[in-house]
């Protein structure tokens, strides 16, 4: 079983703000590991020496390549990691010597799910070439119209991607600022369970930029400051029985008695499966657990941060049906809720090369290209799409694959009494902020993981310095939050905002934080506001979702908001991507067919 964490140093002694010619290591950052993602058992270490003159690199089992970078010599770390992820640190005079381990790719390539998706993903690349392809018009550059457009090309088709901003990736965009740091629209992770996303990055030939953590879910305790309580996935055993053992072998949350009555009343959805799951969707997360008898301190310990870090709102607003997919998804797939970060900034890492890949197929991208209003023929059908400035952009079918607040606003006049279009009026974005702050040293007492941070204001956090290859800081922590739930907090000052999350980080990190900033001091921050992001979970939602095709003849729709069954999450956006641009690779068979035997009945009269 592979122990050790991602490619970073995790420096514990007190002098490591000042060792001679660490900044250098910073290139350690753009090692690549497993030689393609795929990584076997012994493709977990790389070692990366550097030296007074010269550099070298070695490469264990499992890696084909080695790379050299620039020299600096003074001081030697070594970074060992225990089984349970703690590591120590020992300094000798000498080269500097960085120590790096990446956990491998998990085997989820021959799961159902993930050969479901290789399936239809197989769709695109097999359906007939069609004889004049199809210019299809998409509005929005996330990763609903990315994939849209990718698996269009894929089809012979040619996308034509329009977005309002300078930046790729929608809810995942990122940007630098003028010291050339990047900060994110959020804190995105990449889960085992996330099929069609898996197979798209595989498409790409972009798995290894993915960095897999130990398989592990870490929360922080309210109740014990500066304390972490981890539920630990054993790889020997298949699910459920990993989910089981996590859970059972976790004593500082809830109770043996606690955990027997929470099981049971995940029994009718474990044994239920999908059909019990959607039937669950009148109900909030808290009404569940009062008609399933599970105890209240379920809630407070698991469920008021899982709600947060699902869907950003607190458990007495979410709809069970949101947990219980996630909670079937986890329990069902061994490899389920094993996470991952990637290694860099989501618009150069992930959605440059999904562009490049249907360029290369004809397609084109345009930035700075905002959706004014969609202009419609006299049967109702879409005329063209209206940009700010004045242009208009014509093709054969037209796509939305923006924001469901965004869509509304646009929804024609003359398509809002259709019931299509009316139902949506339920879904409405929740607001989200991601907080970065830049610390001036490294924080001892924090993870190479995602943490469930269980403060009111906090969902989710992570120490990017460590987790992030292109983000990794040997002297400075770079902290990034969700602060969740926003509705209270979206309109505030970013002052305000970063003196309440430095409040809740002196509870995490008593030792190291206070909120007056006495100890660990700010360099910088950057907050982003997400006035309207994944549509709010809430009760009855779900039959208010729309299809990919519309009841327009030449318009359909992409998004995490459409009926798919991963709801508001990145996998979700790709598999609304995919279904979208399935609908329209069928729709196109469909016409090309009926024209084919217009021809031969034609013939026949002949």
């Amino acid at each position: 079983m592979e122990t050790a964490a991602a490619c970073c140093v995790h420096s514990s002694m007190a002098n490591s703000q000042s060792l001679p010619g660490i900044m250098s290591a910073q290139k350690v950052v753009r090692v690549r590991g497993g030689g393609g993602g795929g990584g076997g058992e012994g493709a977990a270490e790389r070692r990366v020496t550097f030296s007074g003159g010269a550099s070298s690199s070695s490469s264990s089992i499992g890696f084909n390549r080695s790379e050299q970078w620039g020299s600096t010599s003074a001081t030697t770390i070594a970074i060992s990691s225990s089984k349970r992820g703690g590591r120590s640190l020992h300094t000798t005079v000498g080269p500097l010597k960085v120590v790096c381990k990446d956990y491998p790719r998990p085997d989820i390539d021959m799961t159902a799910n993930f050969l479901e998706a290789a399936a239809l993903s197989a769709f695109f690349r097999s359906a007939p070439r069609p004889t004049k392809p199809l210019n299809v018009v998409i509005a929005g550059a996330g990763l609903a119209g990315l994939c849209t457009a990718k698996y269009l090309a894929d089809a012979g088709h040619k996308p034509i991607l329009l977005e309002a901003r300078d930046v790729l990736g929608g809810k995942i965009a990122a940007w630098k600022d003028k010291d050339g740091d990047w900060y994110e629209t959020g804190l995105h992770i990449f889960f085992g369970a996330y099929p069609n996303m898996q197979n798209l990055f595989g498409e790409l030939g972009i798995n290894d930029r993915l960095q897999w953590k130990e398989h592990s879910m870490v929360f922080a305790m309210p109740n014990k400051p500066g304390e972490f309580s981890r539920f630990d996935f054993p790889d020997i055993l298949p699910a459920p029985l990993n989910g089981v053992w996590a859970i059972l072998k976790n004593n500082e949350m809830l109770t043996f008695t606690e955990k027997i009555q929470f099981a049971i009343g995940l029994l009718p959805a474990i044994l239920g499966g999908q059909a019990y799951v959607e039937a669950q969707d009148g109900l909030t997360v808290r009404e569940w657990m009062l008609k399933q008898g599970v105890p209240e301190r379920v809630n407070d310990e698991v469920f008021i941060a899982m709600s947060k870090a699902l869907n950003f709102i607190d458990p007495d607003d979410l709809s069970m049906q949101c947990v219980l997919i996630a909670l079937n998804r986890f329990l069902q797939e061994t490899h389920g809720s094993k996470m991952a970060f990637l290694d860099g900034a989501p618009p150069e890492r992930l959605c440059k090369p999904v562009v490049e890949h249907f360029s290369a197929l004809g397609g084109e991208v345009r930035l700075n290209a905002r959706l004014q209003k969609i202009e419609l023929n006299e049967d109702g059908t879409v005329k063209h799409y209206l940009l700010t400035d004045g242009s208009t952009v014509e093709g054969d079918i037209y796509v939305s694959a923006m924001p469901v607040d965004i869509v509304k606003l646009l929804v024609p006049e003359e398509w809002k009494p259709i019931p299509y279009f009316k139902k949506m009026d339920k879904l409405v974005g929740v607001p989200v902020i991601n907080v970065h702050i830049w610390l001036d040293r490294k924080l001892k007492n924090t993870y190479d993981h995602l943490l469930f941070s269980r403060s009111p204001l906090l969902s989710v956090y992570a120490d990017m310095s460590t987790t992030c290859k292109e983000y990794y800081d040997p002297d400075r922590s770079m902290l990034e939050l969700v602060f969740a739930p926003a509705d209270k907090w979206i309109t505030r000052s970013d002052e305000d905002i970063i003196d309440a999350t430095m409040g809740e980080l002196a509870k995490l990190f008593p030792n190291e934080i206070a909120a007056d900033q006495s100890k660990a001091k700010i360099l910088k921050y950057h907050v982003v506001k997400t006035p309207r992001s994944v549509y709010k979970t809430v009760p009855n939602c779900e039959p208010c979702r729309p299809l990919q095709r519309s009841p327009i003849n030449n318009f359909y729709m992409a998004g995490d908001f459409t009926k798919q069954k991963y709801l508001a999450s990145m996998e979700g956006a790709v598999l609304s991507g995919k279904l979208c641009a399935k609908a329209i690779v069928q729709d196109c068979e469909e016409l090309a067919l009926r024209s084919k035997d217009a021809g031969k009945a034609a013939a026949l009269v002949q």
